[in-house]
């Protein structure tokens, strides 16, 4: 997929240095001067082409910003994950699915891989805030600190945003909102240092060895863990009741600057009548590739599904069919499994 779209940006590149100058003695309309004469004085944001369209007499068309995403190898791939093949055909480098009353692993695929877990990260922000037991009437402001400076992504939540605390779990949750995951973690009680150290005493406690937190949005690459750690983590979030109910939430909408801002999820399978699904969490940084965790009902079984490490923006949407498919066509599937050694990041 990196190399597609690597291939796609050179070429929108060369389309437009041909077209321009296929088009530049041909004769335009004052009015069309003036829009191309503006779109070369502007300057493209960072990561985008200029694209000029023309028509076959030369009149211009259309002055687009194509958006080129730069090319960066997630761990995964970088650890030659996406080599090994799996009976599904799974775009993700990593997965498990598991009965979650009996524990039987359905299929697992680099299940003990250690990678980095992205918004994910977010699933143990939650547990944290909902076993302290805090205030979900309390507001809480985003401020400068909640800024991302890591990965510099954009937020609708400005700086001075006041909200309930259970609005900020519930963004956080839903629309996987970083400044609100953010903003949990720096109000806990004791300040971020305090809450980080929280996350990685309760991954101690429920066993899961390969997972480390360094803090609670995920935005680094430095939070990682092993797709078996995170099927225990789903499954003991799950025993929370808020957070089953605000992470699959389909939309939320809350007054942002005296207006309403509405947010809506980032899994587009809790809307669909297919799926059953009690609690999901999406995730994405480049070193992480697309991430996705759930818990959902099918076959008469309760199940845990993770996707770590999935090349392309539908993929792990994708591979989570290809699962779902699998297990209601099948009464009794057998066990594929597929394991790597550890890959050392």
């Amino acid at each position: 997929m990196s190399t597609v779209r690597t291939l796609v940006s050179a070429t929108l590149l060369l389309c437009v240095a041909a077209v321009s100058a296929a088009a530049a003695p041909k004769s335009t309309t004052p009015s069309e001067k003036k829009r191309a004469a503006a779109a070369a004085k502007a300057t493209p944001a960072k990561n985008t082409s200029v694209v000029v369209v023309r028509s076959g007499n030369g009149a211009l068309r259309r002055v687009a910003l194509v958006r080129v995403e730069p090319v960066h190898p997630s761990f995964g791939q970088l650890s030659g994950l996406h080599d090994e093949a799996d009976v599904l055909a799974l775009k993700s480098g990593v997965a498990l699915v598991l009965d979650q009353d009996t524990n039987e692993v359905l299929f697992s695929k680099n299940a003990e891989a250690v990678l980095p877990i992205a918004s994910i990260t977010k699933l143990m922000t939650a547990v944290v805030v909902t076993e302290a037991n805090l205030p979900l009437d309390e507001m809480i402001t985003i401020t400068d600190d909640d800024i991302d400076t890591e990965k510099g992504s954009r937020s609708r939540l400005k700086v001075g945003t006041t909200l309930p605390r259970g609005d900020m779990l519930h963004l956080a949750l839903m629309s996987s909102e970083n400044r609100a995951a953010h903003a949990l973690g720096r109000t806990y009680p004791g300040g971020l240092a305090v809450f980080v150290a929280e996350m990685n005493h309760k991954a101690r406690e429920l066993g899961m060895n390969d997972t480390r937190y360094v803090e609670p949005t995920g935005l680094s690459s430095a939070n990682q863990s092993s797709a078996r750690d995170l099927a225990t983590l789903v499954k003991a979030a799950h025993e929370h009741q808020i957070i089953r109910e605000l992470s699959t939430s389909p939309e939320y909408a809350v007054e942002v600057g005296n207006r309403p801002v509405q947010f809506r999820t980032t899994n587009g399978l809790v809307k669909s009548p297919e799926w059953d699904i009690g609690l999901q969490k999406t995730g994405y940084i480049s070193e992480a590739g697309r991430c996705l965790v759930m818990q959902a009902k099918m076959a008469g079984r309760q199940l845990i599904m993770v996707f770590l490490d999935s090349a392309g923006k539908y993929s792990r949407i994708g591979d989570a069919e290809r699962v779902r498919r699998w297990i209601t066509e099948s009464a009794a599937p057998a066990v594929p499994t597929l394991a790597v050694a550890k890959p050392k990041l």
